[in-house]
């Protein structure tokens, strides 16, 4: 059946600049649609590579949510957006932002939310809205060190973030290091925090007869997030010999190397699970979060461990030290090998007190992180367009 866009006054539409088939940077949005819908607004979610059997996307087309894959069909007559946007090369770019140009100008949506997935990667978008007068915010989901923006498109990332309606992040340390990489400082900024998935209250703490267990949650993605800095320390033969076991969980695109790079450095005490859907009999099974990352936004995972009462142990990426205190409800090191050894080491020898940072951890989170924070997010949304 083909997607009917309603024309309302109040119809939002949401670009996602997320690749894969969903991602944890989309539940935000996601999960504030009905408090939307409830105010009678009409959604449309556009992204590339939509999944309509993956199992969040149906859910949300049940809902009455309309979805517009960019990867659709290219009309030839859109060619120009090459020329206007910085001489894009890739012909994929310039089909995506073709269809959003022309989704734009058909529909007429009278709000859109852009949410990126690090802090630049929906600029072009963005940049149409203010090219037909639609009014947008902007989520950044991530900024990391290491991946800065491209020099000849400074000027138009300034002119996108500073006319937007708002520019979400999701910590403080995104925010600040947005600024230093654009080089000027926010004055329509807030902080948001992404939904908890899990319900919120320490779970029961798992026997460590058998030795304690860590779990590695998140995308199989060196680059961000370091599981190699921690396969070279498990490598060493203290670890081996200590009764520590830890569970990758999750999928992506590294991980055939990274299970090659087990195999060679001879690591037994590791096990791929791959994604699972039910998070708490995880943590009934696992007494600590371990996270070696080189770049975050802020991990919903920390949220979440901290929410059931396990603590955390972790890097300085991103927002990760605006909720973990190192030594009271985790540690925290650099996401460098010797400084990560170090960091874990000290949680081996303080393994006996980590079911009591858990239930401080989780007393923390409740104190600084709101329960709901889609409705939050959907308040501010509703309140912008109410303006």
């Amino acid at each position: 059946m083909k997607n009917k866009f309603v024309k309302t006054p109040k119809h939002i539409a949401i670009l996602s600049a997320v690749l894969d088939d969903w991602g944890g940077s989309e539940e935000l949005w996601a999960l504030s649609i009905p408090y939307l819908q409830n105010k009678g607004i009409s959604i449309t979610v556009l992204k590339r590579n939509v999944n309509l059997s993956h199992k969040k996307i149906k859910g949300l087309t049940d809902k009455g949510v309309l979805f517009k894959d960019l990867n659709g069909k290219y009309n030839p007559k859109l060619r120009r957006v090459v020329k206007a946007y910085h001489k894009i090369k890739d012909p994929l770019r310039e089909i995506h932002y073709s269809i959003f140009e022309n989704f734009l100008k058909t529909q007429k949506p009278s709000f859109v939310i852009i949410a990126q997935g690090i802090n630049f990667d929906g600029i072009h978008y963005a940049n149409l809205c203010l090219k037909y007068e639609i009014e947008y915010v902007i989520i950044s989901q991530k900024a990391v060190e290491h991946y800065w923006p491209p020099k000849h498109e400074r000027s138009l990332i300034h002119q996108v973030f500073t006319n937007a309606k708002r520019c979400y992040f999701v910590s403080n340390h995104n925010k600040n290091l947005t600024e230093e990489q654009f080089g000027f400082r926010f004055k329509n900024a807030e902080i948001v925090y992404n939904p908890c998935k899990i319900s919120r209250g320490p779970l029961p703490y798992p026997s460590t007869n058998n030795g304690h267990k860590l779990a590695l949650i998140g995308r199989l993605f060196i680059l961000d997030k370091g599981q190699d800095i921690l396969f070279r320390i498990l490598a060493k033969e203290k670890w081996k010999k200590r009764k520590l076991s830890i569970s990758l969980i999750g999928t992506g695109p590294d991980k055939k190397g990274l299970e090659a790079m087990a195999n060679l450095l001879n690591i037994e005490n590791i096990e791929f699970l791959g994604f699972q859907s039910n998070m708490e009999q995880i943590w009934l099974d696992h007494h600590a979060l371990v996270l070696p990352s080189r770049g975050e936004g802020l991990p919903l995972v920390i949220i979440e461990a901290m929410a059931i009462g396990r603590p955390v142990i972790a890097t300085r990426a991103g927002g990760t030290t605006e909720l973990v205190e190192d030594g009271v409800t985790g540690f925290i090191g650099d996401a460098a090998e010797v400084s990560f050894e170090e960091t874990l080491e000290r949680a081996w020898n303080d393994r006996e007190n980590w079911r009591k940072k858990g239930e401080l951890a989780s007393k923390q989170i409740n104190e600084k992180i709101t329960i709901e924070p889609e409705v939050d997010f959907a308040n501010r949304i509703i309140s912008l367009i109410h303006e």
